[in-house]
């Protein structure tokens, strides 16, 4: 699917209220999830090991 088909699939998924910003929101939010997984995909990811030790930081 085409980035094009992709956005038009959204933006008819949306109800017929939504403002711009409702549909550029929710492109952005589809958007950054397809940039994670591709990451994710590629082995850019950081280790569980790594991402507790940065948790137990902001946690206290």
């Amino acid at each position: 699917m085409t980035i094009k088909e992709k956005v038009i699939k959204v933006v008819r998924a949306l109800p017929n209220n939504a403002s711009i910003e409702d549909a550029m929101e929710r492109l952005l939010f589809l958007a950054k999830i397809e940039k994670g997984l591709n990451q994710a995909d590629s082995g850019q990811t950081i280790p569980h090991s790594r991402v507790k030790e940065k948790m137990s930081k902001w946690l206290k």
